[in-house]
């Protein structure tokens, strides 16, 4: 607003400064009454020319009115009107806007009271429908908004609106656009930012998402137990005809408990008679396991 009044001032000023300069050139040729005359008539040219001068920003458009009807629309930049015939009641902004709106404890078509808050970016594409066919555009936008959006959660049941914000915003923007066509504005977008439930359903959903995630561990740890116990059958069935193989086996798992520095090992008297470690050979067999085992351990540490 500054740079639209700063031009005009100035130039009200210059043509002041000229013709007051000019009034006192000719002081000596005018009496003192035709003085005054010439100085109010430089004070209303003044005046007249600094109200004819007006400037726009490169975002807006002028709104000129002549004797009460639409006469054209003015801007970007410098323009001139006739004072007092030519009004301008609008300066329309052109760009982009943003304007946030809310939906208070609105129940959803499952009976459940929501507060939604959602963003709206709108642009003016037709500044004369939107200052001659509506009031107060701005306004009007976000009551049309509001309304729109209450209409939309009344529609939805809650868990579509809390997994499918994007197609709310869609319906929305759609909504929203067709109301406010006529007053030649355009819906870019709809952003719903937040969607706020009670606190006891919060909670519950909260228990329900639990339980459902405890019933799919079960679920996993169950299968999981099946196929290990499958694996178990195969490998037994390996063993049934092979007792060589199930004696390997039995003397790897004993090996493999001595590993872990225990020096103390209770097996089942039917493992010792089947891996005949009651026998000498096996003992010593055993026992050359074992010195092997603290002379790598010893080599290690050198």
């Amino acid at each position: 607003m500054q740079s639209k009044s700063f031009f005009p001032t100035v130039i009200f000023f210059i043509i002041l400064g000229i013709g007051l300069a000019v009034t006192y050139s000719m002081k000596g040729s005018l009496t003192a009454p035709e003085s005054t005359i010439a100085a109010a008539i430089v004070l209303i040219i003044a005046s007249f020319i600094s109200s004819a001068i007006k400037i726009a920003n490169p975002w807006e458009k002028a709104v000129v009115l002549r004797l009460g009807k639409f006469q054209s629309l003015r801007g970007p930049g410098l323009f001139f009107i006739i004072p007092i015939i030519d009004t301008i009641p609008y300066w329309i902004d052109t760009r982009v806007i943003s304007t946030s709106f809310k939906a208070e404890k609105t129940l959803t078509k499952d009976t459940v009271p929501v507060d939604v808050d959602a963003v709206l970016f709108w642009k003016v594409l037709d500044p004369q429908k939107a200052a001659l066919e509506v009031a107060d555009y701005n306004n009007a936008i976000n009551w049309a908004s509001q309304t729109a959006l209450r209409d939309v959660i009344g529609k939805t049941m809650l868990s579509e609106m809390l997994e499918g914000r994007d197609k709310i915003s869609n319906v929305l923007q759609k909504i929203i656009d067709e109301r406010t066509e006529p007053w030649g504005i355009n819906v870019n977008s709809v952003e719903v930012k937040d969607v706020l439930i009670p606190a006891a359903l919060e909670s519950a959903m909260s228990m329900q998402a639990q339980a459902e995630r405890e019933r799919q561990a079960r679920v996993i740890l169950g299968d999981s137990e099946r196929q290990v116990a499958e694996k178990f059958a195969e490998a037994a069935s390996s063993y049934t005809n092979n007792p060589v193989a199930l004696h390997l086996r039995a003397m790897n798992m004993l090996y493999e408990g001595l590993k872990q520095n225990a020096t103390l090992v209770i097996v089942p008297s039917s493992a010792v008679d089947t891996m005949q470690l009651g026998s000498l050979a096996g003992i010593t067999a055993l026992a050359t396991g074992i010195e092997q085992k603290n002379l790598n351990q010893e080599d290690s540490k050198r």
